[in-house]
């Protein structure tokens, strides 16, 4: 659906980054749809912009334009990429942040965006999403193929991207993010619990949570559920979990096996 263009972006709703690049966006493609996946990401934390990527993603069209502008090299030597992948098309600084969407394994086409005539006339040193990213993504929805917008490459930045692992019957993850609730949410799956998952023990800062909740109001206390991506998430039902254990993203969480 390539008139469909989504936005993330660290630049919040109060200086009116996000409207300008609407503005630009409308203009060259005033058939397009813009929506909104984020613009409260932490300013430049690219790894909580690839995070709140990976979480919608799954609930677009495939062939959607993903315009991802958590960008702390603006007007640096870094380039600008589109990265087309068989989950839709991205457009985002060679950062790290489109990590977790775009598989490493050759199934995607890179583009580093160096044909300014696709660009706004005048390109400020500090805006690049109004005037490279969003013209770029309008040309792209209004059927400028991809080729045509840059060179190809080979690879692009990757940000380290923790994986749980096992020793024994412990499996070892980490929180990954947390929500603007204070729940902890991890690396780790449901399949990763073992057989019996109602028994399992996740261990992290001290605390020792039995078995997996069915829904936030399941216990009065530090409970382990699958949410609503399917990873393991650590939460105080109305209350914040983060900071009741005094933990943040990279703290480590152990699950343990059912005892006998």
């Amino acid at each position: 659906m390539a008139d469909l263009i989504t936005l993330t972006t660290d630049f919040g709703a109060a200086d009116g980054f996000v409207g300008a690049m609407k503005g630009v966006i409308l203009t060259l493609a005033p058939q397009a749809t813009i929506v909104d996946i984020a613009h409260d990401i932490p300013p430049h934390d690219v790894r909580a912009g690839a995070f709140a990527l990976e979480t919608a993603l799954p609930h677009f069209p495939p062939g959607s334009i993903h315009v991802v502008v958590v960008d702390p090299g603006v007007g640096s030597d870094r380039d600008a990429l589109l990265v087309v992948s068989p989950h839709g098309m991205f457009l985002a600084p060679d950062n790290g942040v489109l990590t977790s969407v775009t598989p490493a394994d050759g199934r995607v086409s890179i583009y580093a965006l160096d044909r300014p005539e696709f660009w706004r006339s005048r390109v400020s040193n500090t805006f690049h999403g109004r005037d490279v990213f969003a013209p770029v993504a309008a040309h792209l929805a209004t059927g400028v193929p991809p080729a045509a917008l840059g060179t190809p490459r080979e690879d692009m930045v990757r940000l380290p991207w923790p994986q749980p692992c096992r020793d024994g019957n412990t499996v070892t993850g980490e929180v990954i993010h947390v929500d603007r609730f204070g729940n902890l949410i991890t690396n780790l799956r449901l399949a990763d619990l073992g057989s019996d998952p109602g028994r399992a023990r996740v261990r992290l800062r001290g605390a020792t949570i039995w078995g997996i909740a069915s829904h936030y109001a399941a216990g009065n206390g530090i409970i382990a559920l699958v949410n609503s991506a399917g990873r393991i998430e650590i939460a105080l039902p109305s209350a914040s979990a983060a900071q009741t254990l005094g933990v943040g993203v990279g703290e480590i969480v152990h699950v343990l096996p059912a005892q006998p």
